[in-house]
């Protein structure tokens, strides 16, 4: 059997005599080596093409796995994922987001779902993402309704960057106010916030920009959360990565919610 899983438990203590029990299904696969982060200006290049090498192998195994996931699995996972999200107080409080629109060929966590309950009248503000070019170019602008969404050439759902009216779209890089949280997608993760994306670039890209951006404006940085199908949880030291590689805050797996930061321990309580 190429998977071996191993069932783990863990208690994260969240404040005074409070806490979160998440019992996940981790997944390692065989032959993969622990790496350590390396930095992608290092002078030795056969470090930094070691990682890459890593990654795509990495990335293979995972797709395999997800292609196998049983429809109806999948489907539970999906509705228990958006479920634990709406139900949640830091997400209830929140005012302003970040999030993806799911693509089922690409097998993501689906989060249609998550994103029609949102856009009700008087709900939150929602941004999500259009991919400019293929130099890891891409913006989240603001969208009001699902309707909003247009396939690209991939038949990816996506947001014209004019409204119906033609006006411009709200890009979340030009908004006055921070978001709160950012939900992510992504082909593996770890316990440690390590996350293995599609070897694109797009979101390490578009984090660190908003971080920077965050920072020079003295915001809030925003929750980095990653939607993840319990298949999706490896070993930590499994996945592979570089200095550019920007990890999340937390988890949300069909099992529950796993905070891994410092501030996801303080924003989500039980």
């Amino acid at each position: 059997m190429f998977w071996q899983s191993v069932m783990m438990t863990q208690k994260y203590t969240i404040a005074a005599a409070k806490s979160v029990v998440v019992s996940a299904q981790l997944w390692r696969p065989y032959g993969l080596l622990r790496m350590t982060t390396i930095n992608c200006n290092s002078n030795n290049r056969d470090d930094v093409d070691a990682v890459f090498k890593q990654k795509k192998t990495l990335r293979t195994q995972v797709k395999k796995c997800l292609k196998a996931m049983d429809p109806s699995l999948r489907s539970q996972q999906d509705n228990a994922i958006q479920d634990i999200i709406l139900g949640a107080p830091w997400f209830k409080s929140s005012l302003r987001l970040c999030a993806y629109i799911s693509c089922s060929a690409l097998r993501e966590v689906d989060t249609f779902k998550l994103l029609s309950q949102i856009l009700q009248p008087g709900g939150k503000k929602v941004y999500v993402p259009r991919v400019e070019d293929k130099n890891s170019h891409m913006r989240m602008l603001n969208i009001s309704r699902i309707d909003d969404l247009i396939a690209n050439s991939m038949d990816i759902l996506e947001p014209p960057p004019v409204d119906a009216d033609g006006n411009a779209r709200e890009d979340v890089m030009q908004a006055n106010d921070p978001i709160d949280i950012l939900l992510l997608p992504g082909l593996a993760f770890d316990r440690s916030g390590r996350r293995l994306g599609r070897g694109g670039g797009y979101y390490d890209t578009f984090l660190k920009n908003y971080q920077d951006l965050a920072a020079s404006r003295n915001w809030k940085q925003p929750l980095l959360v990653a939607l993840s199908y319990s298949q999706q949880i490896l070993d930590e030291g499994v996945i592979p990565i570089t200095s550019t590689d920007v990890p999340v805050d937390a988890l949300v797996s069909p099992e529950g919610v796993v905070p891994i930061s410092s501030a996801a321990f303080n924003s989500i309580q039980c």
